[in-house]
């Protein structure tokens, strides 16, 4: 990763059940251990306003340089945060948004429901996969759209978590440095 991120603090918000330890969101922390995790209370019974209320304390006391990587209900989380906090971020990378309506959502994640459709007050990139079994490609493109997010697809990664495989998951890593710099990023919609 170039220099550009070193100058950000980073705040990392994992979803549901947290990131486990073969997940990039982990792995990244040990790469770069002054990156901080929001540390949720109950990681498999969430519920949105107390997630959203943890996320505004710990971003309150990091600054407005601050960069949230999200991951699944991670990005739910921002969302709601970024309709109604006051405080702003830098940018944010959204990682494998997931769809309520979908079958394999968790029951026990509770008021996330209705997803807020107005644009985010920072610059950010969704993140999404051909086969998620908590999305599809056309959800993502439905909240990117909605969000002013830019979006990329990255092929076939499952949910894009530990199961998927990923290791350190550079091409997060590469995503993350052009949000960064904020170059152009390709928001065609592939599907």
């Amino acid at each position: 990763m170039e220099d550009s991120a070193v100058h950000h603090p980073v705040l990392i918000h994992p979803g549901f059940g947290n990131s486990d330890e073969p997940h990039w969101q982990s792995r990244w922390q040990q790469l770069f251990p002054y990156w901080q995790r929001v540390e949720q209370d109950d990681w498999h019974n969430p519920e949105c306003q107390q997630w959203v209320a943890r996320l505004e304390e710990t971003l309150a006391t990091m600054g407005e340089d601050t960069v949230v990587v999200a991951h699944s209900l991670g990005c739910l989380t921002l969302a709601h945060w970024a309709s109604q906090s006051k405080h702003r971020i830098r940018a944010a990378l959204l990682v494998a948004v997931p769809d309520p309506a979908m079958p394999a959502y968790p029951p026990s994640a509770r008021g996330f429901t209705p997803l807020p459709a107005a644009v985010l007050p920072f610059p950010s990139l969704v993140v999404t996969s051909l086969n998620d079994p908590y999305s599809s490609p056309e959800f993502a493109h439905q909240q990117a759209l909605a969000w002013g997010s830019g979006l990329v697809e990255v092929g076939a990664l499952g949910h894009i978590n530990g199961e998927s495989g990923l290791g350190d998951w550079q091409e997060g890593l590469d995503l993350l440095e052009k949000l960064l710099q904020r170059q152009q990023i390709d928001t065609s919609f592939a599907g």
